[in-house]
């Protein structure tokens, strides 16, 4: 297995645990049904924002362990440079992430349109960072591993 797979495989696992870790412990937070509004974005903005705080922060540490340990058990450096395909392959992760979350955005607006509480469209919003995050890993290890 490449280095770049291994890399992909890392950065999926990573983002649904960072994802599942953190929503499991702010759920509980989660204000009632009975909430005032302005309690409601605010739980939901400090949501939004603490999260891609510690995304940002966890994949930061995780990218640093990960090429340490990645040294130390075979002995290889990280590549220093990105030939075409690597960045053909990353064009295309950034594509369809994009898309993912180009059309969560759009499905979050339309629920807002249709009468929906605005916690369905932070809901959605938040879904669609996630799916997108895991759309571009797994895109990279597809391509990776069949081919462009």
């Amino acid at each position: 297995m490449t280095y770049q797979e291994k890399k992909s495989i890392v950065t999926l696992i990573s983002a649904v645990l960072i994802f599942v870790a953190y929503s499991s412990i702010m759920y509980p937070r989660h204000p009632g049904d009975g909430a005032e509004t302005d309690e409601v974005f605010r739980y939901w903005g400090s949501f939004v924002l603490i999260l891609m705080l510690v995304s940002i922060f966890a994949h930061i540490v995780i990218g640093i362990v990960f090429n340490i340990v990645h040294r130390m058990t075979t002995g290889e450096k990280e590549p220093s440079f990105a030939d075409e395909l690597d960045k053909l392959i990353d064009l295309k992760a950034f594509r369809n992430s994009f898309l993912v979350f180009i059309l969560g955005f759009l499905a979050s607006m339309g629920a807002l349109a249709a009468g929906q509480p605005s916690q369905a469209m932070f809901v959605i919003l938040i879904g669609a960072g996630f799916l997108s995050d895991v759309t571009g890993s797994a895109t990279r290890l597809y391509h990776y591993r069949r081919g462009v």
